[in-house]
């Protein structure tokens, strides 16, 4: 039987004797993080460093001019709790951000559907329906509150038609302007909420949607149990943008109503902007300022825990 030899090293590759082997560097751990150091540190001295400077003028009576300032500790945020218009924006802001959130989405979805289909046309309605999202929010409010003027397009269009009887001062009336408001935005921000919509459609395997079909789905079935868990990614990022822009809406706002009539459209935003500006009031201003960036970070935090491992 032949014997066998265990393999050598080479004399040239053998460890000095008394000699401890090398280390192994571990590489690309920690590099990474040097990277992101410059866009850190730019975000925390426009971002962070002068939001936390803000938020410690809201404990102060600083007039925003004078440089003597004294602490009043909560007396700012008192002051918000206990004013009506204050409570008011905050009511209409959590109403305008859920009624937007949930018709946007919907409106979106159903758009992403349609052209996603594989018709000729497809791309030409995909950039119609984008196209409001290139505009200027501000621009697009000034053109909206003269189609709901009580002599503009929309009231024309219905008398046009017989149903004069429905003509409306949408924007004056208290009941109709918020949701008119809303109705702006959805129009402007759905092609938005399509393309990412669109996006998590076409990431679907073609395979998935073929077995479900040869397994007797329907439609129905096929959207509910297939497509959308799938489009759960989608649904997250869109609602979660959605939500953040309308607790943050101001531009349509002032340029439809100014937050008017009354306090019916008082955002949160518009209040901060005339508490400051128009009355001067800035440590009321700031306090409420602090006030909405807690709800947002509250309501994005809970949404996200909420929707990121859904399963709908």
């Amino acid at each position: 039987m032949a014997a066998t030899h265990a393999p050598t090293t080479p004399p040239d590759l053998r460890e000095p004797p008394g000699q401890a082997p090398p280390r192994r560097r571990r590489v690309g751990v920690r590099a990474p993080w040097w990277f992101v150091v410059p866009a850190i540190s730019i975000y925390l001295f426009i971002v962070v460093v002068p939001s936390a400077n803000g938020a410690l003028f809201s404990f102060t009576d600083w007039n925003g001019l004078r440089p003597d300032w004294s602490f009043v500790g909560l007396d700012n945020f008192a002051a918000v709790f206990s004013d009506r218009t204050a409570l008011d924006a905050l009511v209409n802001t959590l109403t305008l951000a859920a009624a937007a959130t949930i018709v946007q989405n919907v409106v979106g979805l159903l758009l992403a559907l349609g052209v996603n289909s594989l018709v000729k046309s497809r791309y030409v309605f995909r950039v119609i329906f984008f196209a409001p999202v290139v505009l200027t929010p501000l621009v697009a409010g000034y053109v909206w509150s003269f189609l709901l003027s009580p002599n503009g397009a929309v009231n024309d269009a219905l008398r046009a038609v017989g149903l004069g009887a429905l003509a409306h001062d949408w924007l004056g009336d208290p009941d109709t302007a918020l949701y008119a408001i809303v109705l702006e935005i959805v129009w402007q921000f759905s092609g938005y909420s399509m393309v990412i919509y669109l996006a998590g459609l076409q990431a679907i395997p073609a395979e998935v949607l073929e077995a479900a079909t040869i397994d007797g789905a329907g439609a129905w079935s096929k959207f509910r149990r297939v497509v959308l868990p799938l489009l759960n990614g989608a649904v997250v990022i869109n609602v979660m943008l959605c939500l953040i822009g309308g607790l943050k809406q101001f531009d349509q706002v002032m340029a439809m109503t100014g937050g008017g009539p009354g306090t019916a459209t008082e955002t949160i935003s518009t209040a901060i902007y005339k508490s400051a500006f128009s009355l001067g009031d800035f440590p009321f201003s700031i306090a409420l300022a602090v006030v909405m960036t807690v709800v947002i970070a509250v309501l994005a935090a809970v949404q996200f825990r909420l929707t990121q491992r859904k399963s709908f």
